[in-house]
């Protein structure tokens, strides 16, 4: 149960209430869905089925916006699609990547041979590119090249793999730091933001490469156990003789060393995320681009020196994911936020870690980056005294139940069918 995971974190049960008794809607709006076209409502069918991080704030975009991350989204989710699912052969796989961004102007083009989770993207992407084709031109171009590109480079990387610690960030720019540059492009064609957010392709590229990295690292058990790798050989060649070897329990302490490696090399992109972020002006646009990052920046903390990446899967707690959401809605949370996580990871920083004084530098460079201009933030608890956190924490305990069932009915009343 949600609640019994965030025990020890009094202001994560609070938020967990709140969240329930309607603070969502803080940052996450509900949609018109009756004066969509029935194409558009099935893409955000779709939307909601294939994200697991992405739906709620894309949802909340402001205006147009919204449709064209939408569809953004959906396109560049089929092209992983295809680019993930092992069962397509090499001769087939690689001329689809490099010509998909051509099927979105092919009214019937699909494709119902994947065996992946996600494959309805595929089977029914006509549905997607009529969408596509709605969108204006500005909107078309911007994620028609960005889908060219991205194709492209997944291509090149079937054939090759992630050897250097170049090759690691130019891989990743290929699968995300475009789709940080496209989405500063779209933010800048609406106009809620200014020409600069797309122009300044380099922080747009590190907004990507910070999240991607961090998936990355967290992943490392599946992806090997599905026959993906996506460590550089550069870096985990120094610990093993090969990747899969990190999750022998003989080897623990040269995992770590190779995920805390890692996580450093991460870490290197938050000050370009910080300096992103203060950029932008539209409160929809903020909230759509900070809540990844501070929860990306949280998954790092608890993957730092972790031996669970190794054993299972690394998740934060879903109090600690709605406190973040509803608390990154303005750049001195945000600072707040990265600082108390850069803290945390500083204090796991042991004598003996090979990285230990490229770690200590960054995380001084962080905190720099992230200091705050008004002494009144200098932490992220609720000012609120024991007596009345712990008659929170019954009182959002008995009402849990409660709280989930009504939810969830009015939900099933409320949303689209």
């Amino acid at each position: 149960m949600d609640i019994l995971k965030s025990l020890a974190h009094p202001e994560e049960i609070f938020n967990l209430f709140r969240f329930k008794m309607g603070g969502c809607r803080a940052v996450m709006t509900k949609l018109d869905y009756e004066s969509m076209t029935e194409s558009l409502r099935t893409c955000y069918v779709y939307l909601n089925q294939t994200s697991r991080s992405f739906a709620a704030v894309i949802q909340a975009l402001d205006g147009e916006l919204r449709h064209a991350v939408c569809i953004f989204y959906l396109v560049l989710r089929a092209l992983d699609t295809v680019e993930d699912d092992m069962t397509i052969p090499l001769d087939k796989k690689v001329p689809m990547l490099n010509n998909f961004h051509t099927y979105l102007y092919q009214q019937e083009w699909c494709f119902t041979e994947s065996q992946e989770k996600d494959r309805q993207v595929l089977e029914d992407f006509p549905t997607i590119s009529l969408e596509f084709r709605n969108l204006a031109q500005e909107y078309r171009d911007v994620i028609s090249d960005i889908c060219h590109r991205m194709g492209v480079g997944m291509a090149e990387f079937l054939e090759k793999k992630v050897g250097s610690m170049k090759d690691w960030d130019q891989y990743c720019h290929y699968v995300a730091g475009l789709v940080g540059i496209g989405l500063s492009k779209l933010f800048s064609a609406s106009q809620l933001e200014d020409p600069e957010v797309g122009q300044d392709t380099e922080l747009a590229n590190s907004m990507g490469l910070f999240l991607q990295k961090t998936n990355i690292i967290r992943d490392y058990l599946e992806d090997t156990q599905e026959g993906r790798s996506f460590w550089p050989q550069e870096a985990w060649s120094q610990f093993a003789s090969r990747l899969e070897d990190l999750a022998h329990p003989e080897k623990l302490e040269s995992a770590l060393s190779c995920l805390n490696l890692l996580v450093t090399d991460a870490l290197h992109h938050v000050p370009d995320v910080i300096a992103y972020l203060s950029r932008l002006r539209n409160q929809s646009v903020f909230n759509f681009c900070a809540i990844p990052q501070v929860m990306a920046i949280a998954t790092l903390s608890t993957c730092y020196n972790n031996p669970m990446v190794f054993q299972g899967v690394v998740k934060i707690r879903k109090g600690q994911a709605v406190t973040l959401m509803m608390e990154a809605t303005n750049m001195i949370a945000v600072q707040t936020i990265i600082t108390q996580y850069s803290q945390e990871i500083l204090q796991k920083v042991s004598l003996t870690d090979p990285s230990r004084s490229k770690t200590l530098h960054i995380l001084a460079v962080i905190q720099e980056k992230s200091a705050l201009t008004q002494s009144g933030f200098s932490t992220r608890t609720h000012h609120l005294s024991p007596m009345y956190l712990s008659a929170g924490v019954l009182l959002a305990a008995l009402s849990w139940q409660y709280l989930s069932t009504t939810a969830a009915q009015a939900q099933g009343t409320g949303d689209m069918k």
